[in-house]
């Protein structure tokens, strides 16, 4: 399907067969049509790769998109194709053949987009390849990567740098989920764009249910009674810290009844690929893994995310929370938190740390998921504020802490002495500085900074270190202290915390610094729009069993031929003609080709 030089709508309605764009993608859309370029902050699933996918489709040239992860790149080419659009994958899995065969559709013109990983994108072959291509554009999927700053640095994303200089006549696009401020900015510099390049669609992924559990001593009991409880036989991803965690506990929940499945770098390749896929056409399957699973994973029906361990960073929370959900239909994340396994964190980063500054970014990185934990405030509002955006409101009412708001303890005197601390020693230290002054110790950084003489030394000796290090955690987790990643971890103050230095406002911190216990939640939260029995119900698995054997058949996961939001609407609307199943979410024209009869014919027969 040919529609270089067509307009945007177009395309995406008889391509991808949706009506209209999503908040955002529009104006980046155009941009990158108009040969601009753009940074794009998207919540996981709110629409990135239409952003880059189209434009490189209606501009004259391959799109090339840089992207981290081989194992997931035919599967994103595989949905582009269900949809008519010539895409191809050019990487290390590629026989001698099939690789010059693309490289020949490459330069011959016949591509609109081709996935790369960013080792191949920098040699000095590929940068020929593409001077004779003539690419679209340059799109850079997981941008954050980029940034020393963000939480997955890879070393191999700096050369990206050179190629976007070497091509810099074509617009680029530079797209992620998970970027605070700062790795921002550092994305922006090493790529040559502009504040007015930025584009953030908002981080809110508000059919997500955040729910901290305190960690027990029988935490996979836990994990499997919240299973039971809220989310039986659907599809979830279970995160945990080791292998050796991750072996046992999907053991552990095949043992009590659930289909699960281990995921970790130390599993043969053959065993990893045979798991990921899978997951990816399996209902009900629950995959137990490592962060070295998740990325990429377009998968929209994951219902619910679980850690049995605390991350390393509020950016990974975020990132791997956002894989459930997709679809849009509420999804759950849970997490179980213990203070003592921080300290198995912390020294895993003092182990893993490539310098000192490394060290320090990540330190306080685990120390703002630590304030995400303990705070009493909403969760939502929390995770927002850290990626600088506003929620608009104190409570999202999908959260634990706005269901069952925690036991707290008035602390406004607490809050005011560390403000008062932050701004008397210079709001040049962190965490670790600011406690020592608070509880009057004599360290030779009190001596040689004469710290000893401001007027709150020694004003918190009432309490304990790791109390004024929860409080601390916490007025960063309300926006009332900003920690300078940039500046080694320094804490400054926001305009946020003048009320309450002034006495005008009260602060309330979480009672014991401990995670809630589980919100009494009911299934109306996660039901399903569908009766669990009758017509409608029978039709839908009827859809979804057509969908299964294509799939099947075509060896591809079963959401690339459609999505279960498009099977609702078959159900709901009941086409029963060709320009009737063209209207519907999800349906181009390619699809209505392929797919339209088989469909058809399912539908009437329930009907």
């Amino acid at each position: 399907m040919d529609v270089t030089h067509a307009d945007p709508t177009h395309v995406l309605q008889s391509v991808f067969g949706y009506e209209t764009f999503r908040p955002y993608q529009e104006p980046v859309v155009q941009r990158l049509v108009d040969g601009g370029d753009a940074l794009v902050l998207m919540p996981t699933g709110g629409g990135k790769s239409l952003c880059y996918q189209i434009p490189a489709m209606v501009r004259d040239g391959p799109g090339i998109v840089v992207s981290p992860l081989i194992s997931l790149m035919q599967d994103q080419v595989d949905a582009l194709q269900q949809v008519g659009v010539k895409a191809a994958v050019l990487n290390s899995s590629l026989g001698r053949k099939e690789r010059e065969a693309v490289e020949h559709r490459l330069t011959a013109g016949e591509l609109d987009l081709c996935y790369v990983a960013p080792e191949r994108a920098t040699r000095d072959r590929f940068k020929t390849l593409l001077s004779r291509a003539r690419p679209s554009l340059l799109a850079i999927d997981e941008a954050h990567c980029i940034s020393q700053w963000g939480h997955d640095f890879r070393p191999e994303y700096l050369a990206l740098a050179d190629l976007r200089g070497d091509f810099a006549q074509i617009p680029c696009i530079a797209v992620t989920a998970t970027a605070d401020p700062p790795t921002q900015r550092v994305v922006l510099d090493r790529l040559g764009m502009t504040d007015e390049d930025r584009f953030v669609a908002g981080f809110d992924r508000p059919n997500i249910r955040y729910v901290v559990e305190p960690k027990g001593n029988r935490p996979r009991q836990q994990l499997h009674e919240f299973i039971e409880r809220e989310h039986p036989g659907q599809n979830g991803i279970v995160y945990c810290l080791s292998r050796n965690g991750v072996e046992t506990t999907a053991d552990w929940l095949t043992d009590h009844g659930h289909t699960a499945v281990p995921y970790h770098a130390g599993l043969s390749d053959h065993k990893r690929s045979e798991h990921q896929d899978r997951f990816l056409r399996e209902d009900g399957l629950i995959v137990v893994a490592t962060v070295a699973f998740g990325m990429g994973i377009d998968k929209p029906d994951v219902r619910f995310v679980a850690h049995l361990d605390v991350p390393k960073t509020l950016e990974a929370y975020y990132q791997e929370t956002g894989r459930a959900g997709r679809d849009g239909r509420p999804a759950t994340a849970w997490m179980a938190y213990r203070r003592g396994d921080v300290v198995r964190m912390r020294q895993l980063i003092d182990d893993s740390a490539e310098n000192d500054e490394h060290r320090w970014t990540q330190r306080h990185k685990l120390n703002a998921l630590l304030g995400y934990c303990e705070a009493p405030d909403c969760r939502r509002k929390v995770l927002l504020n850290y990626f600088g955006e506003d929620m608009g409101g104190d409570t999202c009412g999908n959260c634990d802490n706005c269901l069952r708001p925690p036991d707290t303890w008035e602390g406004t005197t607490a809050a005011q002495k560390a403000l008062s601390c932050i701004a008397r020693t210079g709001q040049r230290f962190g965490s670790g500085h600011v406690t020592d002054v608070l509880l009057g110790k004599d360290t030779e950084k009190i001596q040689r900074h004469d710290h000893d003489t401001v007027s709150t030394y020694g004003i918190g000796a009432d309490r304990s270190k790791a109390e004024w290090r929860s409080v601390l955690r916490q007025l960063v987790a309300k926006g009332m202290v900003e920690v300078d990643v940039m500046g080694y971890g320094a804490l400054t103050l926001t305009e946020d915390c003048r009320p309450v230095l002034k006495g005008r406002e009260t602060v309330a911190f979480r009672d014991g610094a401990a995670a809630s216990a589980s919100p009494n939640t009911t299934k109306t939260a996660t039901d399903d729009p569908l009766p669990a029995d009758g017509p409608e119900r029978e039709l839908f698995e009827a859809l979804r069993e057509r969908r299964t054997q294509i799939a099947t058949d075509q060896e591809v996961p079963p959401y690339v031929i459609f999505n279960d939001k498009t099977l609702r609407a078959m159900v709901e609307h009941r086409p029963q003609s060709k320009s009737d199943f063209r209207a519907l979410h999800g349906v181009g024209d390619v699809k209505l080709e392929r797919y339209g009869r088989q469909f058809l014919d399912t539908i009437r027969e329930h009907t």
